[in-house]
């Protein structure tokens, strides 16, 4: 396959359910980097036998990783990808024409992402369709420092393409049950670093209204028990983070 000045930046840990499709997606990348954070899985000789470029970090968050990541890739396009994520052929066509073209004048692209969850491609709920910046120039974007909820910076032009990412995102309801619990308490840190505070009540009725939200104004009801699934398990993250923060607000006013 014809390799294009393009590098992909990805980080990882324990990937090895879904490195391999992502990386099948983006084989016509001259260059794909992997910032690994620890991985005891098959993921990093899965990444070998595609050739990439394998740095081994200690985790600092989901914005630095990434930024690392960024970093080292030596191409003037980079397209920023997870583990999860694949880009379908007609996507992988767009961005061909957008990097070997010389006088694009964009600084970046976003992208709408469809997500697979349960069986089934998410199209409610605020999931669809799920803008993100995810194609740019070296020179012109970066990470921003969030250590959860991460996003792509850009000074200059970004354009919106119909060509989508697809993710697959975590189905197994042990697994989400578990990323809630970490990316709550990355949150609730956050917000804390940031002068916020919170209490249980109102974390409760937050929770409340995300999944009235999610349910029903956004239209989650329609995607059926995958729409049911998501509306409680995005409730569940929005009430443990603000009763982490809440937790974190009396902790520190005993300290005081």
């Amino acid at each position: 396959m014809e390799k294009i000045p393009l590098s992909v930046a990805i980080i990882t840990k324990n990937e090895e359910n879904n490195i391999r499709p992502c990386l099948q997606s983006v084989a016509f990348a001259g260059q794909i980097v992997i910032i690994d954070s620890g991985s005891t899985d098959s993921t990093l000789q899965i990444a070998a036998q595609f050739g990439c470029e394998i740095y081994h970090e200690e985790w600092r968050g989901f914005g630095p990783q990434k930024q690392s990541a960024i970093e080292k890739c030596r191409y003037p396009w980079i397209l920023v990808l997870d583990a999860d994520e694949r880009i379908p052929a007609d996507t992988a066509d767009s961005i061909k024409k957008i990097v070997t073209d010389p006088d694009t004048g964009k600084a970046g692209f976003s992208f709408p992402r469809k997500n697979y969850f349960q069986g089934r491609w998410i199209r409610h709920a605020g999931w669809w369709p799920d803008r993100i910046v995810r194609l740019f120039r070296k020179d012109a974007g970066r990470m921003t420092a969030a250590i959860v909820h991460e996003s792509v910076e850009v000074q200059g032009i970004v354009v919106s393409l119909d060509a989508a990412i697809e993710h697959y995102t975590e189905s197994r309801l042990s697994k989400i049950i578990q990323k809630i619990d970490r990316y709550s308490t990355l949150g609730a840190e956050t917000a804390f670093k940031e002068g916020k505070r919170a209490t249980t009540c109102g974390a409760f009725l937050r929770a409340l209204f995300t999944f009235v939200q999610d349910y029903l104004f956004r239209l989650g009801i329609l995607d059926g028990m995958p729409g049911l699934t998501l509306a409680v398990t995005d409730s569940i993250n929005k009430f443990f983070k603000y009763a982490k923060l809440s937790e974190l607000t009396k902790t520190n006013r005993v300290g005081k």
